[in-house]
């Protein structure tokens, strides 16, 4: 079943007065189970509905009703944009809302959830192989591509974390990240209602909302994104509270190495990292009983295989330094892109092995650093190949930098050149920071010039929108 702990067989051994604190709510697992089932009732039969993906009580009814009832459901950011809202419900075919209503309904009706109603209804558990959700794509490179995940690719996940991160019902999750994307729905809160641990959103993922969810709810496991530990390693106060905490876990973007060291130096705890996409889930991480080295996403997760392959599709020496394009396999994979057969065979190419996209190295022990996007962070310059995520977390390791992106821009003699993107103190001068690189790693991987700029590009994920970079050359 895939929120084992909501089968009401387990209620009477173990019922939790506080399994979810959300938004001021706070719900026993019987109130989940019984409100939830009450939610399957009212969607039952439907083709697929859309949920409002806000942190509230609502919206963690409305999902675990739609896997209660085997409905596929399309979590919907909160903060979209009216015309990729638009599309993500035209593309998915969703014939309703559920839960909490939006502003702008687009034409579908409502179907709101009723905290207090309760139903003990039993349904019968939905094929292994059903889609469980759609989660679209951020965008980046086009319209969002809606990302069919099954019931069966979600459970090995969370069962392969549970045992990487030795997760246990006895653990308090605590984030304060979006129920729209993979980090925080499908890793926090249905992690949470599969394994069965208390489970606390924090609204939004500040230092003081951390450290006030480790003293007032024992907190054991946090979740959070880069910008999330850099304010913790910011904050003394809350990040000296954090030592309570069993797990510190970092995804959705590289963790600074700085920000690792300041946080395992206040925290006492060495951050777990790990790596994934909303196709593939979550297939690398380091481990709770293993070696957690700074700028490293660590070994496969059980079942899956990786490789790393050069332009002619040969496999590059796992020696740490020579980039490859990361290929994974494993039980958790997507099953394809909804309305995109030529985007999916396109993804899996003939073999069944998905193509990540993300270049990497991997070591003689199988750890795995993720250098950063074929696209726009495999750097070709001078005849070497060059990935952007190794410089970038040099030139962070200097003081006076804040922020940085490093891309290749088009150059007649070397075919690439290193530019860097700096957010950083007014004194820093271009040729101190090239120093800098150029003292840490190989001569050829220093910038050939380094901008200052006020701010860099993001998205609503808050990743860098490279493409707008070279595009402004």
């Amino acid at each position: 079943m895939l929120l084992a702990s909501l089968n009401p067989s387990t209620l009477t051994a173990r019922d939790i007065p506080d399994a979810v604190t959300i938004d001021g709510a706070v719900l026993s697992r019987s109130d989940l189970v019984g409100a939830a089932t009450s939610v399957a009732e009212r969607v039952a039969g439907a083709e697929r509905v859309a949920v409002l993906a806000k942190p509230t009580a609502a919206t963690v009814l409305a999902v675990a009703g739609c896997l209660i009832a085997g409905v596929p459901f399309v979590p919907v950011p909160s903060d979209v944009g009216a015309a990729e809202r638009r599309h993500m419900l035209t593309d998915s075919r969703a014939q309703a809302w559920l839960g909490p209503e939006p502003d702008e309904p687009d034409g579908l009706p409502h179907v709101p959830v009723r905290l207090h109603a309760r139903s003990w209804h039993r349904y019968p558990e939905p094929a292994p192989e059903a889609t469980a959700m759609v989660i679209y794509t951020s965008g980046t490179t086009g319209l969002p591509k809606g990302v069919l995940l099954s019931r069966r690719a979600i459970a090995a996940d969370l069962d392969a974390l549970a045992q990487a991160w030795q997760w246990t019902p006895d653990d308090v999750l605590v984030h304060g990240l979006p129920l729209f994307h993979v980090h925080g729905l499908v890793l926090g809160l249905l992690g949470s209602l599969r394994i069965g641990n208390r489970f606390v959103h924090t609204g939004r993922p500040t230092p003081q909302g951390y450290a006030q969810a480790s003293a007032d709810a024992g907190g054991s496991l946090f979740f959070g994104v880069p910008t999330v530990w850099s304010r913790v390693a910011g904050d003394a106060s809350a990040a000296e509270a954090l030592r309570r905490a069993r797990l510190l876990v970092s995804g959705s973007a590289a963790l600074p190495v700085p920000v690792f060291d300041r946080l395992s130096e206040l925290t006492g705890h060495q951050p777990i990292e790990r790596y994934g996409a909303s196709e593939s889930l979550i297939t690398l991480s380091t481990r709770a009983d293993g070696e957690r080295r700074a700028g490293w996403v660590g070994l496969p997760v059980a079942g899956v295989q990786t490789r790393l392959l050069d332009d002619n599709g040969d496999p590059v020496p796992n020696d740490g330094e020579t980039v490859g394009k990361l290929q994974v396999r494993g039980p958790m994979m997507f099953d394809g892109y909804l309305n995109r057969p030529e985007a999916t065979a396109e993804a899996f190419g003939d073999d069944g092995w998905y193509r990540t996209g993300d270049v990497a190295v991997r070591d003689g022990d199988g750890m795995h650093r993720i250098v950063g996007r074929e696209s726009v962070d495999l750097i070709k310059s001078g005849g070497y190949r060059i990935g952007a995520g190794e410089i970038e977390t040099s030139l962070l390791g200097h003081p006076g930098v804040q922020e940085v992106a490093v891309v290749g821009l088009p150059d007649e003699d070397l075919g690439q050149r290193i530019v860097a993107y700096v957010v950083g103190s007014a004194d820093l001068t271009a040729d101190a920071l090239i120093d800098h690189v150029a003292q840490e790693l190989s001569i050829h991987k220093r910038p050939r010039e380094v901008r200052m700029v006020d701010s860099l590009p993001r998205n609503a994920m808050g990743k860098v929108i490279k493409k707008q970079l070279l595009a402004e050359g």
